[in-house]
């Protein structure tokens, strides 16, 4: 496969096909979009909220969830909000995600089978990780937005007037449904 994006990302930039994506750090529109890794939103979630390229700072993970005050995708809401004036953010959960029937026990089966020793676990525990709560599913997708949305407004780094709403997209239509409206929110 590195081959094969090698070489066609020789094609794409000797035919400056790059151009038409040309932007800088900023997003256009200040927004934040905090959505799930899930392959079926990679294009349709920008085309279903109407984003093009360089309107909003796009952030990823399984679930679309801040489950970590301190993690990497809450230190990534707040540089946009900091370093790349950004004033509002979408938590875009979805139907069907693989996030909401994870089986910390398979999960950890999978890895043993890859080669993580027992040893490994144990450690892990010692220091106070506990992966079958780490590796737990959500059970509602509406619930773990409007959980995401709380953990980032009440977030002791997030600075007040940051805007926060939380939807959930049907990815095979690309449906929004609004699950929560942040009362901040000015309305035009």
């Amino acid at each position: 496969m590195l081959e094969e994006i090698l070489a066609y990302n020789k094609r794409f930039v000797d035919s400056k096909e790059y151009e038409f994506f040309i932007t800088d750090k900023y997003p256009n529109k200040q927004v934040a979009v905090l959505t799930c890794m899930d392959t079926r939103l990679s294009t349709m979630l920008s085309a279903a909220m109407g984003l093009a390229n360089g309107d909003a700072k796009i952030i990823k993970n399984a679930g679309a969830l801040v489950s970590h005050p301190f993690g990497s995708t809450m230190r990534s809401l707040l540089v946009a909000v900091y370093d790349l004036n950004v004033t509002e953010i979408f938590v875009v959960g979805h139907d069907d995600c693989g996030a909401g029937s994870l089986n910390a026990d398979t999960m950890m089966a999978k890895m043993t089978a890859r080669g993580i020793s027992q040893d490994t676990f144990m450690t892990l525990k010692g220091a106070g990780v506990d992966l079958r709560n780490w590796l737990a599913p959500f059970d509602n997708v509406e619930e773990a937005v409007q959980q995401t949305v709380a953990n980032i407004k009440g977030h002791p780094l997030m600075p007040t007037g940051v805007v926060v709403h939380g939807l959930v997209m049907k990815p095979d239509t690309g449906a929004l449904r609004l699950i929560v409206r942040d009362p901040d929110a000015t309305t035009d």
